[in-house]
């Protein structure tokens, strides 16, 4: 097949995809992240472009019927355009790009959020089923349109659910084929799926989804790519992974948690539902000002007494830590169990990969010192992607190395064994207890070198307002004492040692030393 191939007459309609076309793709390669859109809904921008493998036994054409693999939840379809190679590229240039390219056309990323975790990120069983890469119905002609004024809509049982144009893709198309040609050898047929704006979601049995790609004048189209959704009916063998799926799976194939119809998670419940929302800078900078022994003390008045995570010891103790929890489960290992969520990418794996920028990680492992739960790869993975710290009320692998890590750690003890020794990761995101407390995702942790404590949202405006103010007069009581005043009427203030407070706080706007 040669570019001219894929050329049709203009005074004609446009050349359909046909299965000529599929026998031509000896690869499939889709793009993660690419539409600013699609970037802001899963809350991460990536710098360069990252890419997976499709086989090409996943492609199809319009009209055909993909199946919901037997025991699958969570069918995810996802609209793209996609770019065909008309002529082989090899560490080609970014400006000279786009003439190896012959043709765009329409295509559906579908994929079953269930196998994920069995992929370790290859995306293999998940994305590479058969039927679920469909292409066409036309060939747009790539000397025909400016590859920044394209046009990507879907429709999900007639209702459009995606609408978006290449105008401001975070990596142009050439720039897509420039990049992957400097290892790899694009060659005539090969396909390309650029990415899916925001709005891509989950399909059931019975659905029609269409997908339709367009110049931005409306001139040259495509036609609507339609793929029908039908239920598998060939269970998976027991030798290999099956198919499961929790909230994070749901929530990721959906878009969002209301979209998946899981409760919104709100600081009442010990979660939030936007990490800025429960722990504004300001709120941060405040707690951040205040010692852990204050806080204790005013969260003892307002009668929460069991909001301290005990006995653990923290990798950087000069580290004063504030963020937002996020939590894991481990439950006790179960060879059985272990078996089906153990391996892959499992809930420990999930939990690392998802912390954000300056949240905590807590985990709960029931106190048990026989065996690492943490080490230092994953451990590091969460540094790179921003996390105030972990803390786990269970032993620490390759402890030097963690150790030697800037983000905190805080741990039972040291351990050389395998996380599988003793624990199942079981399940994220939910309500836990860790070192003797109850910890909720959403919850604030502050941790200085007195301790760890948990604090609920909702009161900690109203907490440290009142710890600053106590810190204050602490400063002052420590000045007087100091001078050698008595603590007698002084600690806690009298009457007349507080008309000297309010008169010293009005030349004093901080606290000195305690």
């Amino acid at each position: 097949m040669t570019m001219n191939d894929f050329v049709p007459d203009r005074e004609n309609a446009l050349e359909q995809v046909n299965d000529d076309t599929l026998a031509a793709a000896r690869k499939v390669i889709a793009v993660h992240i690419n539409y600013p859109s699609r970037a802001a809904q899963r809350g991460r921008t990536p710098a360069q472009p990252s890419y997976f493998l499709k086989p090409s036994s996943s492609l199809s054409l319009t009209g055909t019927a993909v199946e919901r693999p037997a025991g699958c939840e969570l069918l995810g379809y996802e609209g793209e355009i996609a770019i065909i190679i008309g002529k082989a590229a090899r560490r080609v240039d970014v400006e000279d790009a786009w003439s190896h390219v012959a043709a765009v056309t329409a295509s559906n990323d579908l994929g079953v959020y269930d196998l994920r975790y069995a992929d370790k990120g290859s995306n293999l069983r998940s994305k590479g089923g058969d039927g679920f890469t469909p292409v066409g119905p036309a060939l747009i002609p790539a000397d025909a349109v400016d590859p920044a004024k394209l046009r990507i809509r879907t429709w999900h049982n007639g209702e459009l659910v995606q609408d978006d144009t290449t105008e401001d893709l975070l990596f142009p198309f050439a720039r897509l084929v420039a990049d992957l040609s400097q290892l790899l050898t694009l060659e005539e047929g090969d396909i390309i799926l650029t990415g899916t704006p925001a709005g891509a979601s989950v399909a059931v049995p019975g659905d029609v989804l269409e997908v339709e790609v367009s110049s931005a004048d409306g001139q040259l189209s495509t036609g609507r790519l339609t793929t029908t959704v039908k239920e598998g009916t060939t269970a998976f063998a027991d030798f290999g992974a099956r198919p499961k799926a929790d909230d994070l799976q749901r929530e990721e194939a959906y878009g969002s948690r209301e979209a998946a119809g899981l409760p919104a998670v709100s600081s009442e419940a010990g979660s939030s539902e936007a990490p800025e929302s429960a722990l504004s800078p300001e709120l941060k900078a405040k707690l951040e000002s205040v010692c852990t022994a204050t806080l204790s003390s005013q969260l003892r008045k307002r009668g929460l007494n069991n909001v301290s995570i005990d006995g653990l010891t923290a990798t950087r103790p000069d580290r004063k830590v504030v963020g937002l929890a996020r939590t894991l489960r481990y439950v006790p290992n179960r060879e059985d169990l272990f078996k089906t969520h153990g391996g892959g990418f499992n809930a420990q794996k999930r939990a690392i990969d998802s912390v954000n920028e300056g949240e905590v990680l807590v985990m709960e492992a029931r106190g048990e010192k026989g065996t690492g739960t943490i080490g230092d790869i994953l451990a590091l993975r969460a540094q790179v992607r921003g996390a105030a710290a972990i803390i786990t009320d269970g032993g620490v692998r390759d402890f030097s190395a963690v150790a030697g890590l800037d983000m905190p750690t805080y741990y039972s003890n040291p351990h050389p064994a395998v996380l599988g020794r003793r624990h199942i990761p079981w399940d994220t995101d939910i309500t836990i207890a860790c070192g003797g407390t109850t910890v909720q995702p959403g919850d604030i942790i502050v941790a200085d070198a007195d301790g760890i404590l948990v604090i609920p949202p909702a009161i900690a405006e109203e907490l440290v307002d009142d710890c600053i103010q106590q810190e204050k007069e602490e400063a002052f009581i420590f000045e007087m004492v100091e001078q050698g005043h008595s603590v007698d009427g002084l600690y806690p203030l009298n009457a007349q040692w507080r008309a000297k407070y309010e008169e010293w706080s009005t030349v004093h706007t901080e606290g000195g030393p305690r």
